[in-house]
């Protein structure tokens, strides 16, 4: 069982950045896929990224490449989202997630993912 905290969101101009963190609870951190998803009001739960167990490897969604950046330190049990250039339309409330333990694969799939944060707000102005 793994318990999710994410903390970093807030109220930021356009143009501006923000860093997401989430601590897990428990053992085996390292093992464990993390993906950060959101959801904007109105719209469903999409993929924002993913990280694999050594964080060596990521996945982003389009809509994010080039701006977000997925981090993990695994001595730390804690892991990153570090939001540059955000648009308005980044506005969202951002969770973590945890695959199941021992899963090696990336996934942009929310039903891929067994744990769950309680989620962070991040708003944009324009």
């Amino acid at each position: 069982q793994v318990q999710l905290v994410e903390s970093g969101g807030g109220l930021v101009q356009a143009g501006g950045s923000l860093r997401l963190s989430c601590v897990a609870s428990g053992r085996y951190f390292n093992t464990y896929v993390m993906g950060w998803f959101r959801q904007a009001p109105g719209k469903e739960r999409e993929f924002v990224a993913a990280i694999s167990w050594s964080g060596s490897t990521t996945y982003y969604a389009d809509s994010v490449k080039g701006r977000f950046t997925g981090s993990r330190d695994n001595a730390k049990n804690t892991v990153y989202l570090q939001m540059n250039r955000l648009k308005p339309e980044d506005t969202a409330v951002y969770a973590c997630a945890a695959r199941p333990r021992g899963l090696q694969a990336l996934s942009v799939v929310t039903t891929e993912y067994s744990y769950w944060g309680q989620g962070t707000q991040v708003t944009v102005s324009s």
